[in-house]
């Protein structure tokens, strides 16, 4: 076998030492975004990989009609290819994990859906790959085993590396594996989810998109998908409707989903919602149907939605709803991404998140006002992903807000939103300082919105 890595950048060096791992097999790796580090080349060059450049197929006059290329689904190449990222970790994988497998991929909210899941099967032992990193819960601890980590696919081959490792003198695997993944699934899930199509960007050069790409998840045995999304994305495809669960808040759509919220009660710390279940499909083929009360950190439309993510996907688990709603009522938030900081009689509402866009910027404004003297605090830095925030609509919705909202801008981000906006606003580059401007403005319930990696905001 022959086989080509395409882009070294997302994860392609750890499918190139899989590969190499494989009797008779010859890796060629392609650093086409130009990141590798000397050390890493070496390393790879090492392990007998072959590093080519675009050049490789105008002049190798080599007959390639048997290499398999390999290349993520962001990646426009003038080549064919025969296998994605995502294909690839399932092709190297799905003969060894021999436990269930959980996948979530969507624009927002996939980490938030992955920590409630965390709390939902504590008790089995899981492992778990997500933006905060790979972690693994024996008997009730938490073991770290890497911070800072993509979740690119292959890093699914990384966190289930760094998990044999830990287990192998225990010789047993974890009961569980949840794994976050950008732009699709891998195939490996029994249950793939969706959590959402917010805003649908476009990749590979504008020749995809986002909404695209995350069709891979309908590899999965299962699929849990917002009924919004999957309405005017997904449901075209008949093949889809088989294996797919829909869930929804609104009341127009009821009958038309398989999980449905109502009887909603929100609050800051816990919110209080009727969960109603019609034919939900499971992994083993039965149809769920339940009715239960859940209370869970939720404080706003789209918080709820992604806790109905989780617990549909925990029902086509075959999950207790028991089960469900004792791990939902030990979720406090996401430290670092969405959760509450009490400040005496202030409460600031902290929404951390490397990829915000206007979309969510507009959903957590519309949370804040519901909830006395709010004030809002927005900033950020830049080039923390692939995608850069639509400063122009950004502008505009902010000129939009009522005056009365308190606003602090923060970062460099909040610098050049500060020198665009017409409403009035503060500009107070440190982080805790804008947060007491906001504070000294009247603001009894802060939003704290940023655009960055939690690790940057650790340092603060």
């Amino acid at each position: 076998m022959k086989v080509l890595i395409v882009d070294m950048t997302h994860g392609g060096s750890a499918l190139a030492f899989e590969f190499s791992k494989r009797e008779n097999c010859e890796v060629l790796a392609w650093d086409i975004y130009h990141t590798l580090q000397e050390e890493d080349r070496s390393s790879l060059e090492n392990n007998h990989i072959q590093l080519v450049d675009d050049s490789f197929y105008a002049n190798s006059g080599q007959d390639n009609s048997e290499l398999v290329v390999i290349a993520p689904v962001h990646c426009n190449l003038s080549i064919p290819t025969h296998m994605t990222h995502h294909q690839a970790v399932k092709y190297l994988l799905e003969n060894e994990i021999k436990v269930p497998v959980m996948e979530i991929t969507g624009v927002k909210g996939k980490t938030s859906v992955t920590a409630m899941l965390k709390e939902i099967y504590r008790d089995k032992n899981p492992l778990l790959l997500s933006s905060r990193g790979v972690e693994v819960l024996f008997d009730g601890e938490e073991t770290t085993l890497q911070k800072n980590i993509s979740i690119t696919p292959a890093s699914i081959i990384t966190a289930w590396r760094l998990a044999q490792e830990l287990y192998k003198d225990i010789t047993r695997q974890p009961d569980i594996c949840i794994f976050e993944s950008s732009l699709g699934g891998t195939g490996l899930a029994d249950v793939g989810i969706i959590t959402n199509i917010v805003e649908d960007y476009t990749i590979a050069q504008g020749t995809s998109s986002a909404s695209k790409a995350k069709q891979q998840m309908f590899a999965s045995k299962v699929i849990i998908c917002d009924h919004d999304s999957y309405r005017k994305i997904y449901s075209l495809d008949p093949a889809t409707r088989e294996k797919t669960n829909t869930y929804s808040i609104r009341e127009n759509e009821k009958n038309q989903v398989n999980v449905w919220a109502h009887n909603i009660h929100y609050q800051l710390h816990k919110t209080t919602f009727q969960v109603e279940v019609v034919d939900l499909k499971t992994t083993d083929g039965k149809l769920v149907n339940t009715s239960f009360t859940v209370s869970t950190f939720a404080p706003a439309q789209y918080h709820l939605e992604n806790t109905l993510s989780a617990i549909s996907a925990s029902l086509a688990m075959g999950t207790p709803p028991k089960t469900i709603i004792r791990g939902l009522e030990n979720f406090k938030g996401l430290p670092g991404r969405t959760s509450l900081l009490k400040m005496g009689e202030t409460v600031v509402i902290e929404e951390i998140n490397p990829g915000i866009n206007v979309t969510a910027v507009k959903r957590s404004a519309h949370m804040i006002k519901s909830y006395d003297k709010p004030a809002i605090v927005l900033g950020g830095s830049y080039g923390v992903t692939c995608e850069e925030i639509d400063e122009n609509s950004l502008v505009e919705f902010l000129d939009s807000l009522d005056e009365e909202i308190p606003l602090v801008l923060t970062g460099d981000l909040g610098y050049n939103l500060n020198k665009q906006i017409n409403r009035g606003s503060i500009y107070q580059n440190n982080i805790d300082l804008a947060v007491g401007e906001a504070k000294n403005a009247g603001g009894k319930n802060i939003l704290f919105i940023y655009r960055s990696n939690f690790s940057e905001l650790g340092r603060r």
